[in-house]
């Protein structure tokens, strides 16, 4: 049975989904660091919240770890790149709480237009000081949007509602999709220079960390009023003081700030700044749909292997699951084949082209291609798994391609991988019989028909008569059962190959006598 640690407070509504799916669940929230690391490698999944800190010490410690899910959109206190190294998926919750977190960003230019928090305060104090507080409409006014996804595509919708005119910078922003939503797709600078209300909603990254700096704010319109939901680190909060106390900046709304908890800043001293405690997903229909989605994203990916919303693993629905589980397979087995061929005999991989033709071009190749690399470098890198794969054959400069046919020759589907490596290219194809069983159909151009097995031995020969008499009799003479024996050539008088599975490891001194014998050119051990 699989278990998963859910480390932070959920609703009770995400323990019974994993109840209820036959996982095993542990409750164990306000843990240290040490008593975190003490107990992770007990459990296949971790399912947190904002507080839990999955480090590369806690990952390092999670020997069973494979799945991390956040309930909720940002994962900075998550090492994503220690987990992907590691072969942990990691998962958010994009769309949980993005209505909530984009309805606060709207409740908070309502309340700087207003100046709504320091009139309640006022009256509330027994003043009735109705000149002092005079506002502005939205209606009109232009909002400069920092981030057109998830959460910042509702907010220009409701901004466009408001009668909003929206300039909208996202780099990923398609001049289809902004036509969609209604916003003018504009650079940074425009943004900044022609807003009225400035709101942010991107990722803490390396390319957006303090997105609004000291330069940005001094290209704002004076009188611009800013309002920071997505995340603390976005926008200098020195030079939003500064700015503010000047009067460059009329005001601000923050949720968010560089240090949380922010329980001292001197923005809390000025009146033109309103501050939340990182509220924006802070609903009771937000943390159910968080915590509910990301009970079944962990519950799915353990029991039927499907992926959402992974930052570090293509997608596989669950309606996808059943049907490339054989697939990914073939795939694995196939780049296995081809990585141990490769280490044999020419080293260091230059380039891989996976091909999918028949049935298999129409599938989502993601997965597949992430599956061949991870059966490809396993035998030269220690650990790699699908999750990793794709990142350690860039960071080795191994270029990765995919071609695809939908065309049927003689088999319904077939997946070729080629690669590249000592200036030679080496392919080899398979396929999916009748059960779903991964088959070899051909090897560097060969016809050879075999399935795979535990242990198997790969020889290259010249096609001659009497080699298959000596070959046979030296591994009946060294005790090496044969299980299957598959032959293939390119044609009367070259190049062959001979495929057997064995019983067992065919041992090292046997392999050498293999290798010596004539008409051999290369023997090779392979296992599955």
């Amino acid at each position: 049975m699989v278990k998963v640690l859910i480390s932070d407070k959920l609703s009770p509504a995400a323990i019974a989904i994993f109840k209820e799916r036959g996982v095993e669940v542990d409750v164990k929230t306000g843990l240290t660091p040490a008593e975190l690391r003490a107990i992770i490698g007990g459990y296949d999944g971790l399912a947190i919240r904002s507080a839990t800190k999955v480090t590369k010490e806690v990952l390092e410690a999670a020997v069973n770890l494979k799945v991390v899910g956040r309930a909720g959109i940002g994962v900075d206190n998550v090492d994503v790149k220690s987990a992907t190294s590691r072969g942990v998926v990691v998962m958010n919750t994009p769309f949980g709480n993005a209505i909530t977190t984009a309805e606060h960003a709207i409740a908070l230019m309502f309340a700087l237009a207003r100046q709504l928090p320091e009139a309640s305060a006022s009256t509330k104090a027994g003043k009735w000081e109705k000149n002092r507080f005079m506002g502005v409409e939205l209606t009109a006014k232009t909002l400069g949007l920092i981030g057109c996804g998830n959460i910042g595509s509702i907010v220009a919708d409701r901004a466009v509602g408001l009668k909003m005119k929206v300039l909208a910078y996202d780099p990923y922003l398609t001049d289809a999709r902004a036509v969609q939503l209604g916003v003018e797709k504009v650079d940074l600078d425009t943004a900044l220079a022609k807003a009225d209300f400035i709101t942010i909603h991107t990722p803490l990254t390396d390319a957006t960390r303090n997105i609004l700096s000291r330069e940005a704010i001094a290209k704002t319109k004076k009188g611009v009023r800013i309002v920071n939901c997505a995340r603390g680190g976005l926008l200098d909060e020195a030079a939003l003081y500064e700015a503010l106390v000047s009067g460059h900046v009329a005001g601000a709304a923050l949720d968010v700030f560089e240090v949380e908890p922010a329980t001292d800043s001197p923005l809390f001293a000025l009146e033109n700044v309103i501050a939340t405690p990182h509220l924006g997903a802070a609903t009771t229909e937000a943390q159910e749909n968080v915590a509910l989605q990301v009970a079944e994203q962990i519950s799915d990916f353990l029991l039927t292997g499907s992926v959402s919303n992974a930052l570090n693993m293509p997608s596989v629905s669950a309606e996808e699951a059943p049907r490339l589980r054989p697939y990914m397979e073939l795939c694995r087995l196939l780049g296995a084949f081809a990585g141990q061929l490769t280490q044999a005999r020419d080293g260091v991989i230059a380039r891989v082209l996976i091909e999918y033709e028949g049935a298999a071009a129409v599938l989502n190749h993601r997965p597949l291609t992430a599956a061949a690399l991870a059966g490809l470098l396993g035998p030269v890198m220690e650990g790699v798994n699908m999750v990793s794969a794709p990142v350690f054959a860039r960071d080795h400069g191994i270029e990765v391609a995919e071609g695809s046919n939908d065309r049927v020759g003689d088999y319904q589907s077939l997946v070729r991988i080629s690669v590249t490596a000592g200036g030679s290219t080496r392919a080899v194809t398979g396929t999916l019989i009748g059960n779903g069983k991964p088959r070899l159909v051909e090897i560097k151009g060969i016809k050879v028909e075999a399935d795979f097995a535990p242990h198997m031995l790969y020889v290259t020969n010249k096609d001659k008569p009497g080699f298959i008499g000596r070959f046979g009799m030296l591994l009946a003479d060294a005790g090496v059962n044969i299980a299957t024996f598959h032959l293939g050539r390119a044609a009367e008088g070259e190049d062959a190959i001979c495929l057997v599975s064995t019983d067992g490891t065919t041992p090292d001194d046997v392999l050498a006598q293999v290798r010596a014998l004539p008409l051999v050119m290369q023997a090779t051990t392979l296992t599955f």
